[in-house]
């Protein structure tokens, strides 16, 4: 057989094995993507169910705290003011997010609402009627779990977009995520002992204490 045609075919060979590996390492890489996003669209649905536990849960704690006698209403206002504010703030549950901002918005409108609802259970410790009340010690202990729940959900959901990420921007991947509509997705940002799942504390305080 004529050398340039054995060469040929070599040379033809080689080109063919090189397609094959390189088209199985695409497809593997893909397939690996495909399962990356998949855990880190399921983590954000967890993180999402544990914020709609919680909000489900503030109206009957705020119909139990207007109960009490005398309980000061701009605390329970700002209460149902944050979660009227958490709820407009709305990212699709079954697909983590790509846009920052977005993520951001959802974060800050999510931790305010934390914020006011600390301070009302706080401020319901001055209320002695509210503590000797059984449906209003199951509420508030059920929030305290929720909170607890929603801090491991968003630890959780940052390592795995975390493990994502790095896929995303590996080589050879970086190469043709983007092009197949894989991008990186944004964290919770951490919050001053975030990094350790919060004890929901309701300090008791004197009658002649001022709520913070």
């Amino acid at each position: 057989m004529n050398k340039a045609i054995v060469f040929g075919l070599g040379c033809l060979g080689i080109i063919i094995l090189v397609a094959l590996m390189l088209g199985g390492a695409i497809i593997g890489g893909y397939n690996g993507l495909v399962q990356s996003s998949a855990a880190v669209d399921t983590a954000w649905a967890n993180v999402q169910t544990q914020y709609q536990r919680r909000a489900d849960l503030i109206p009957n704690l705020t119909r139990t705290v207007e109960g009490a006698a005398n309980f000061e209403k701009s605390t329970l206002t700002d209460v149902i003011n944050a979660r009227a504010n958490a709820t407009k703030v709305t990212i699709d549950p079954s697909k983590a997010p790509t846009d920052p901002q977005q993520l951001q918005r959802f974060q800050q409108a999510q931790d305010a609402l934390s914020g006011t609802l600390s301070r009302l259970l706080a401020v319901s410790e001055r209320y002695p009627e509210l503590k000797a009340n059984a449906n209003f010690r199951d509420l508030q202990a059920q929030i305290e779990g929720t909170e607890n729940r929603i801090a491991v959900a968003r630890r959780d959901f940052n390592q795995i977009a975390q493990g994502y990420n790095v896929k995303v921007r590996s080589f050879p991947t970086v190469l043709y995520a983007g092009l197949l509509g894989f991008q990186p997705k944004p964290f919770f940002q951490s919050s001053p002992g975030a990094e350790n799942a919060p004890n929901v504390s309701f300090p008791s305080l004197s009658p002649s204490a001022s709520p913070k």
